[in-house]
């Protein structure tokens, strides 16, 4: 049979080279996104081998190449998440009532710099930066607000935090219990994922090994008190904003995991234990076909390297669930309607790799925060794609196309050697130290960067078919009032609640920090005596200081 093929495929090229003199085509080599070569055409030669059931299988089933559930989107949709958050609390909460009203499924919380490095609202470092990239979140009070009229048991809710995620996620335990809704009721998910932000985002507080001991405390503890609640969100979205190829997204995304795995492992934890709770978080870029296929060379990396390294015996530890984010590093300030077109296909691309839940940008995002009629555009996106393209109605639809599984084959390859060569270097904090990661993902940044300026890679809008515009209007702009609102906050919760009480929580949680327990029992209790976000992190950074980033040149 394959000989068969590779004489007809041979005589198909030799036909269509003859007629390329006449009939040439648009350029010499075509690309992906990611600059793998892509073929003229793809047939059954081009598969690794063909071995089905091994590589590529049935949904809901090892290696799970097909997606982790057996009837996907035919059960259910994703949850349709819209990142949102910005201003104060009692704005947020006004935009998650709204998103609620529209059809999102899920709340995903964005919270600002200030927060996100654990700081409160008055700090000298937080002027001008309070409530502008996300919501201000200083104490259990802004929470309490925050969720106002939002029954945590009937709503998922995902958190992007990473170094403060503990504190956070004890803020939102406890407007739990003062609901009345028991922590085992709470479903969602916190980011948690401090290794990407040394080499990605940035909003690092402590350094890794202190950071790793926060993260497998909350595993550990939630896994007894909170099992409902994904406890990390692996991220390789991020690194793919920072500039990397398909293939690095997923690897250094999964040497990350592999990291969380060993450092909860060695704390004495079951994998099997917190394995299952899991999460991660992809992006969805423009080339359809290469993020379709990375997602599904994601699932099949993971799933293999559970079995076959940590032994994991629960089918869901082996299970990559995710959550997508579409691109932002590729929406473009000029002509912001085309955002709608990439955010479509990005959407599309998510749905047809199988992803759990999705967030979709709002057309102006690359000028400001998106306003209620761009969020919604983005929203009705998810639904359209839902309820009006047919691409959830079969499961792993593109599965058999000879491109599409090349494609996640090689993908899974050059993952794989990624992370052998992590490994190599004594795992992923070892290579971050290093600068190893930064570097790959800077010089395929640059790579990228020079094909858009030379006009091999086409923007559209951006670097050809350019129109003349004006300035944008009717764009979200946060009051700069914000910060001296929060401050006055902070200074009244101060001067209400019990400060006696506040000291010995903070007392408490130093003297964890200091010793081996878990920290988030203290944690909790700190939240629920009102003590702030920036209090607690205080506590922390007197015990274990804080990360000094390497700089890669």
């Amino acid at each position: 049979m394959s000989d068969n093929i590779k004489k007809a495929a041979d005589a198909y090229e030799s036909g269509v080279e003859k007629s390329l003199g006449k009939f040439p085509e648009r350029k010499k080599e075509f690309t992906t996104v990611s600059k793998v070569p892509v073929k003229r055409l793809y047939t059954p030669l081009d598969l690794a081998s063909g071995d089905y059931l091994r590589d590529i299988g049935f949904p809901g089933e090892y290696p799970y190449t097909r997606g982790v559930q057996n009837t996907m989107y035919r059960g259910r949709f994703w949850t349709m998440r819209q990142y949102a958050g910005f201003s104060t609390a009692e704005e947020s909460n006004k935009r998650y009532k709204f998103l609620l009203q529209q059809g999102t499924t899920g709340l995903s919380v964005a919270f600002d710099l200030p927060t996100q490095i654990g700081y409160d609202s008055d700090h000298p470092l937080s002027q001008g930066e309070v409530g502008k990239v996300g919501v201000a979140i200083d104490s259990l009070a802004d929470m309490e607000i925050l969720f106002d009229g939002i029954p945590l048991d009937k709503v998922s809710t995902s958190m992007t935090i990473n170094a403060p995620a503990s504190v956070l996620l004890a803020m939102y335990i406890a407007v739990a219990e003062k609901q009345g809704v028991s922590p085992d009721k709470l479903e969602g998910t916190i980011q948690n994922d401090i290794l990407k932000e040394y080499v990605a985002r940035g909003t690092y507080i402590f350094p890794p090994e202190p950071s790793m001991r926060l993260i497998t405390d909350i595993f550990a503890y939630c896994s007894r008190n909170v099992p409902n609640w994904n406890t990390i969100s692996i991220s390789g979205y991020h690194i793919r904003e920072a500039g990397s190829t398909a293939s690095q997204e997923v690897a250094f995304t999964i040497a990350d995991g592999v990291a969380y795995v060993e450092a909860a492992v060695k704390a004495g934890l079951d994998v099997d234990a917190f394995a299952p709770r899991l999460s991660f978080f992809f992006n969805a870029h423009n080339d359809l076909f290469e993020e379709v296929a990375k997602f599904r060379a994601a699932r099949r990396v993971w799933a293999k390297l559970m079995k076959e390294r940590f032994g994991a015996k629960n089918p869901k530890s082996l299970m990559l669930r995710f959550h997508t984010q579409t691109g932002g590093s590729t929406l473009t300030a000029q002509q912001p309607d085309n955002n709608i077109v990439r955010v479509a296909i990005q959407t599309l691309a998510a749905v047809l790799g199988g992803t759990q839940s999705l967030h979709t940008n709002s057309k102006d995002e690359a000028l400001a925060l998106p306003t209620e009629d761009s969020v919604r555009i983005a929203l009705r996106t998810q639904q359209i794609v839902a309820y009006e393209s047919g691409a959830a109605d079969t499961v792993d639809p593109l599965a058999g196309s000879y491109y599409v599984e090349s494609m996640t084959d090689r993908i899974q390859a050059e993952a794989e050697a990624y992370i052998a060569k992590i490994d190599a270097m004594g795992g992923a904090v070892k290579a971050i130290e290093r600068g190893y990661v930064q570097q790959e993902i800077q010089d395929a940044s640059y790579a990228y960067q020079m094909d858009v300026e030379s006009g091999e890679r086409v923007v559209v809008g951006m670097n050809k078919f350019q129109v003349k515009e004006g300035s944008p209007k009717g764009l979200l702009r946060v009051d700069p009032i914000v910060g001296e609102q929060q401050a006055k906050k902070l200074k009244d919760l101060k001067s209400r609640r019990d400060n006696a009480r506040v000291e010995a929580a903070l007392a408490a949680v130093k003297a964890a920090a200091g010793g081996e327990g878990n920290l988030m029992p203290p944690i909790l209790e700190a939240v629920r005596a009102y003590a702030t976000l920036g209090e607690i992190c205080d506590v922390l950074r007197s015990v274990f200081g804080e990360y000094q980033q390497k700089v890669i040149l």
